[in-house]
């Protein structure tokens, strides 16, 4: 069934359901003042921990907030994070990967030697240890991000290079005398472009939770700025008397990043040809 969608270009109802969580979750980032009106560090002490309702649809947390309207600005600073610490992994990834795999040794073997060394150690870790070094911040987490997962977008792109490179016109190029990095920027770039949007597939949904887990350890922003993981760690405290504060977080947490995979994974099977051969088969 999965394979027959794919090769019509039909997205399945699992699919749909995840491009209209993204969806939704893309609008409350962007107009969450409009759909959520209330100030998400307002303070209210005489509405502490009330469950859903007409003045709060969400209900309020421990201190009184509106869980809404801090979902709803979570969602900025979360997808602002994880998106910005994607697109540094990719340019240092991708683009010092490309860069030392045309040019060749000596600059190959220094470049991936030290992947190499952040891939020996946990990405978690990495993340924790460089925005502690940094001071917490959303810059801070999206530069941790950035270089906890470019080691695997670089590992991936130097099997992406590799395949490309023992291509047939690929050896027409360099006849034609074109030099290492003009062959890699006109030719084998646009190629992996598929492979490319495959590891965007895996790397934003990851930058996202890494972001939150972040966020729940005290490492992310300020204290003040609301967060998806900041929400959750927040409110774990108090969930035997509200359990909404913290479900709404880590449902909206879940949803997305699976969401994200969804559509990840179908933009993909699109966007890949040798993706697309195997559904066809």
């Amino acid at each position: 069934m999965s394979a027959t969608l794919a090769a019509s270009g039909r997205w399945s109802a699992p699919e749909l359901a995840a491009i209209a969580v993204v969806g939704l979750v893309l609008a409350l980032a962007l107009l969450g003042g409009a759909i959520a009106p209330l100030d998400p560090l307002a303070q209210d002490l005489t509405a502490l921990n009330q469950p859903p309702g007409a003045g709060h649809l969400l209900g309020t947390d421990h201190i009184g907030r509106d869980v809404l309207a801090r979902l709803a600005a979570g969602a900025r600073l979360t997808l602002l994070t994880g998106v910005g610490g994607a697109l540094i992994a990719f340019l240092l990834g991708a683009g010092l990967a490309l860069v030392s795999l045309a040019l060749g040794d000596p600059l190959r073997t220094f470049v991936y030697g030290g992947f190499d060394l952040l891939r020996a150690l946990p990405g978690i870790l990495v993340a924790i240890l460089l925005v502690a070094a940094l001071s917490p911040g959303p810059g801070a987490v999206m530069l941790a991000l950035g270089l906890t997962f470019a080691p695997t977008v670089a590992e991936v792109v130097r099997a992406a290079f590799g395949r490309e490179s023992a291509a047939d016109y690929v050896a027409a190029a360099r006849v034609f005398g074109l030099s290492r990095l003009e062959v890699t920027a006109r030719h084998i770039l646009p190629n992996i472009t598929g492979t490319l949007l495959t590891m965007a597939a895996i790397i934003l949904p990851r930058c996202i939770v890494t972001e939150s887990v972040l966020s729940f350890l005290g490492l992310g922003g300020s204290p003040s700025i609301p967060s998806w993981g900041r929400m959750i760690a927040d409110a774990a405290e108090f969930a035997e008397e509200a359990p909404h504060a913290v479900a709404v977080p880590v449902i909206a947490l879940s949803l997305f990043t699976l969401a994200l995979s969804l559509v990840g994974g179908r933009l993909r099977e699109l966007a890949d040809p040798l993706q697309r051969a195997g559904a066809e088969r």
